[in-house]
C-alpha cells in the first residue's frame, strides 16, 4: 500500500457541507416517485433520459472524512450496522492477504466504490447502457436498462439494472420532465464497505438513486446508496455521496487497485 494519497484526491470544499444539508434527499422521497407523462414510449433509454449524467465528475468529501480519505484502523466500523459475523470478518482484515490472494480490489467493489475519493466518467456505452468508469481502482460499471445480458459469474461491480424515474413532461399545466436514475445491483463478489475490511457478502443487493442538481453555480450529482446484506448487516447501510462536474478529463488519472488505497491511520 502507498505512503501518500495519490494526486487525484478530490478537493475539499467547506461549502459542500451546506450543500449536503440542502440536497441530501431522503430515501423515502424516491420511493414515492412515479412515472408520469403520456405519449408513445421513447425508442431507447438514452432518448428517455430526464437528466444528463454524462461527463467527468469529482467526489466532494464533505462528511465521513476519517473513513473515506484515509484507511481506518482495523476494527473501526463506527456507524455501520454490522452483526456479529460482520464484526468478526472486519476484525480479521488483512490487506496483505488480500493482495496475495488476488483480492486487492475488495475495497473497490460496487458496495463501496461510490464512497471512495476520486473521479468518475459517465458515458453511453450504447443507447440502453450507461458506462460509469471510476479512476479509483480503474473500475468500470455498466448500468443496463431493460433486461441485462446473462451474468456468467460474479464480478466486483456485479450486474446492474437501471430505470429512469420521470416526473412531469406531459399534459397541460405540467412543467418540463425531470427525475432521477434508480440502479439495482446484484451478482457481485464479496467486498468492503470501507478501506479497512468492513464487509458485505455476495448476497448483497445495492440500490442507488442518482440525482442531478445545480448549486453554488456548479452542476452536481448526488448518489444515495442502500446496501442491504442479510449476511453481515442488521439493517441497510445508507450513505449519500456528492460529485461536482468537471469541465473535461484533464485530471483523469486512473490507478489500479493495488496502488490506490490511502495510508492506514494509526490506532491512536
Amino acid at each position: 500500500m502507498p505512503v501518500a494519497i495519490r494526486k487525484t484526491t478530490p478537493a475539499l470544499w467547506p461549502a459542500a457541507v451546506a450543500f449536503t444539508l440542502w440536497c441530501g434527499w431522503p430515501v423515502a422521497a424516491h420511493a414515492q416517485r412515479g412515472r408520469q407523462g403520456g405519449g408513445a414510449p421513447p425508442a431507447s433509454a438514452q432518448q428517455a433520459a430526464p437528466i444528463d449524467l454524462t461527463g467527468y465528475w469529482v467526489s466532494i468529501v464533505s462528511e465521513d472524512w476519517r473513513w473515506r480519505m484515509i484507511t481506518p484502523p482495523r476494527a473501526e466500523y463506527t456507524s455501520v450496522p454490522l452483526n456479529d459475523a460482520g464484526r468478526k470478518m472486519a476484525d480479521a482484515w488483512d490487506p496483505a492477504r488480500d493482495v496475495r490472494t488476488g483480492n486487492a480490489c475488495r475495497p473497490f467493489g460496487v458496495g463501496g466504490i461510490m464512497r471512495l475519493p476520486g473521479r468518475i466518467h459517465i458515458t453511453w456505452e450504447n443507447t440502453n447502457t450507461l458506462r460509469v468508469e471510476m479512476d479509483a481502482g480503474t473500475q468500470t460499471r455498466l448500468l443496463h436498462f431493460g433486461t441485462p445480458p446473462p451474468a456468467r459469474e460474479r464480478t466486483w461491480q456485479g450486474q446492474s439494472v437501471a430505470t429512469w424515474e420521470v416526473v412531469g413532461g406531459g399534459g397541460r399545466g405540467r412543467g418540463a420532465a425531470h427525475g432521477s436514475l434508480t440502479v439495482v445491483t446484484t451478482m457481485m463478489r464479496s467486498g468492503y464497505l470501507r478501506w479497512n475490511g468492513v464487509p458485505y457478502s455476495e448476497q448483497t443487493t445495492v440500490t442507488e438513486y442518482f440525482d442531478r442538481h445545480a448549486a453554488f453555480d456548479q452542476e452536481w450529482i448526488t448518489v444515495t446508496t442502500m446496501v442491504d446484506d442479510p449476511v453481515y448487516l442488521t439493517q441497510p447501510f445508507i450513505t449519500t455521496s456528492h460529485f461536482r462536474r468537471e469541465p473535461d478529463g484533464s485530471t483523469w488519472t486512473p490507478a489500479p487497485c493495488e496502488t490506490a488505497p490511502p495510508p492506514v491511520a494509526s490506532a491512536g
